[in-house]
């Protein structure tokens, strides 16, 4: 048994526009093994820090999935999409000069701590053994219930209108795209994340995060 079907955890900094699966396909055709999965998914337009197990480490996949998050980002007010990220066209634009930097404050301290948070209609979520996404293309519409989630902080680190840049440190099960619309309607402007990375999964940080490519077999 090589040391990947061991099980290893390895720590990768995923690629813009890939998707969490790309990774997890990518890695086990470099080290030559069925059993490799990932604790929680990343969106395509999302970068940063995605935990891979291998082997007998899979089942640790749920352990680190309930992990808090970090991410760091931008949203961009003045505009809403589908998608509520940029997988999807804004529409619907309006003006936000007459957004002081208060009336943001004010806002993102409403979405700090416990909070009720409707999941993206384009998402993983299954229902009825489908994914939401793969309705939403359809053209169907589901009635989604809100979810308890936390955001332990929310810091602005840049302002500069349309574009708040953030950090966020929540509970999973946390949809950033979700916060980044739902700051939006509560300014009145709409609002949609046009920049995600994840940063952190409990005490993993994307600093000792390698690219897919740099997952090799010591054995071969």
């Amino acid at each position: 048994m090589n040391e990947f079907e061991e099980g290893k955890v390895l720590l990768i900094d995923k690629p813009l526009e890939w998707t969490s699966f790309d990774v997890v396909r990518k890695i086990r055709n470099q080290i030559r093994i069925k059993k490799v999965g990932h604790a929680g998914t990343l969106d395509p337009l999302a970068t940063g820090l995605l935990i891979v197990c291998t082997g007998r480490y899979t089942k640790k996949i749920n352990e680190y999935m309930a992990q808090e998050k970090e991410y760091t980002g931008t949203i961009t007010l003045g505009a809403v999409t589908p998608t509520y990220d940029l997988e999807s066209a804004p529409e619907q634009f309006k003006p936000v000069d007459q957004l002081t930097e208060t009336d943001i404050r004010n806002v993102i301290a409403r979405f700090t701590g416990p909070i009720q948070q409707v999941p993206p209609a384009h998402s993983a979520i299954k229902v009825d053994g489908k994914r939401l996404y793969e309705l939403a293309r359809k053209g169907k519409e589901v009635k989604l219930e809100p979810r308890p989630v936390t955001i332990y902080a929310f810091d602005i680190t840049r302002l500069a209108l349309p574009d708040i840049d953030f950090r966020v440190v929540c509970s999973t099960g946390t949809y950033i795209r979700s916060l980044a619309n739902d700051v939006g309607a509560a300014l009145g402007t709409g609002g949609y994340l046009s920049a995600l990375r994840r940063t952190r999964i409990g005490d993993f940080h994307v600093s000792a995060a390698m690219a897919p490519g740099a997952v090799v077999r010591t054995d071969s």
